[in-house]
């Protein structure tokens, strides 16, 4: 009997070595690449390779090719997107009006299955970014080192230095507008990018819990944006100046999705516990009255800044003293910013992290309570109490109210405040607990002219 002329084993070795020599074409071919692509600079983070991959560089007419014709081409297809659509929403407002069944079921088919579709593809193609045939300046097409750690289009469109059009200097004295981000934004890249990420000209997503997680992680001021903000469906008009201040604002006019309770501010949604703050004596002696430190400059004090968490009560308080007080106001765990405007007041929605957005000598009083306590790092006070410095003008209030901290740390928190050699106008020292205290001042500034 006949053998097979080709044995198992031999078999074996024989797919064995073609196992090894595939396994080292492989190898070569995959180092091939990776030369070729160090060669390119690629793994050197080379900008223009960024470029090349990201963005649309000078595109020059070659053979074939016509990039006037392409745009266009756009053009037109656009302009019929737009015309397509308002007539197929024309249609379903005319269908909405009737009472046939039938035509209210291809209402919502249409509204679900073709103007939504077809919205989004309209979106899509308008993001498209082509070069300008006729060379108007575009600023898009040249871009920052910064631009290069984004990828989503919108936040690297923002960015982007936007060139004056008439190619002449603006009237700010420069070349190009640069829209601002805070340098923390680079940190936390994946939730701004989440941020921007939108259809643009559509709603914006109920998103502003991560708004406010990227303004307190430093990433402030947070870039502008192009899309609608959505507002509560059963938003009522808000109530008169003469009720608002000291009423309970309608809760349809809020959207309450994603806070977390008052943990911040206990009984700040209490009017009745609100309406006695300030105006009633206190057994405490860091507690000021609003009469007794406006008599320390009767008539001075016209416009102030209040930073703390609250609703606007010491706003509401100074506005029955014809003085207009900005309120500083985070949604932490709690609508206060809402709460504040439809009483009637204005908040200035801003973090810690931020300078403030007025001018040198400008404030007739800055009052802080129940934000900056012990908590706080020096150094960061620091740079808060200069800029509070900055904008209070000579001879304005800086009232520290019920400021508290561990009685350690006394010494330390009192040389921040006096540190500016304002004068002293009243300074008040209350035990809190066994171990903390509270202090209150009214400080006045100094001129220190020139």
């Amino acid at each position: 009997m006949g053998r097979s002329c080709l044995p198992r084993w031999r078999l074996g070795r024989l797919m064995a070595g073609l196992q090894l020599i595939l396994g080292l074409v492989v190898i070569t071919v995959s180092l091939s690449c990776l030369y070729r692509f160090h060669s390119a600079g690629y793994f050197l983070h080379n900008e223009d390779i960024c470029r090349t991959i990201y963005t649309i560089k000078e595109v020059k007419n070659s053979e074939g090719f016509d990039l006037k014709a392409l745009h266009d081409r756009v053009d037109d297809v656009l302009e019929k997107m737009d015309y397509l659509y308002d007539k197929l929403e024309k249609t379903v407002k005319e269908m909405e009006k009737s009472k046939d069944g039938s035509k209210r079921e291809i209402k919502r088919f249409l509204e679900d299955e073709v103007m939504k579709p077809f919205y989004h593809a309209h979106i899509g193609l308008r993001q498209i970014r082509l070069p300008n045939p006729e060379g108007i300046r575009n600023s898009t097409e040249k871009e920052e080192p910064l631009i290069n750690k984004f990828l989503t289009e919108e936040i690297r469109k923002y960015i982007t230095p936007k060139e004056n059009r008439v190619g002449k200097v603006n009237m700010f004295g420069t070349e190009r507008v640069y829209n601002t981000i805070g340098h923390s934004c680079v940190l936390m890249k994946m939730e701004l990018e989440k941020y921007m990420d939108y259809d643009v000209g559509a709603y914006c997503d109920d998103d502003w819990n991560l708004a406010q997680k990227l303004m307190v992680n430093g990433c402030d001021p947070l870039p502008r944006r192009r899309c609608l903000t959505r507002a509560s469906m059963t938003y009522q008009k808000p109530y008169p100046i003469n009720e608002s201040l000291w009423k309970l604002p309608d809760d349809r006019n809020v959207r309450w999705g994603n806070y977390l309770g008052y943990t911040k501010c206990t009984g700040c949604f209490e009017m009745e516990k609100e309406n006695t703050k300030w105006v009633k004596n206190s057994t405490l002696l860091a507690d000021f009255l609003i009469d007794d430190v406006l008599r320390v400059k009767p008539g001075d004090i016209r416009i102030g800044l209040d930073v703390g968490v609250g609703t606007g009560t010491f706003a509401a308080r100074m506005r029955e003293k014809n003085v207009t007080i900005v309120t500083t106001a985070l949604n932490l765990g709690a609508p206060f910013s809402e709460m504040i405007a439809l009483r009637g007041l204005i908040p200035l929605y801003i973090s810690l992290n931020q300078r403030l957005p007025f001018f040198d000598n400008t404030m007739d009083m800055i009052h802080t309570a129940g934000l900056m306590d012990g908590w706080i790092d020096l150094l960061l006070m620091d740079f808060v109490l200069y800029d509070w410095d900055r904008v209070l003008r000579p001879g304005g209030l800086l009232w520290i109210d019920r400021f508290f901290c561990k009685k350690k740390d006394l010494d330390d928190y009192m040389y921040m405040f006096l540190q500016f050699r304002y004068k002293k106008h009243k300074w008040a020292i209350s035990p809190k607990s066994k171990d903390e205290v509270y202090l209150s001042a009214l400080l006045e500034k100094p001129p220190r002219a020139i």
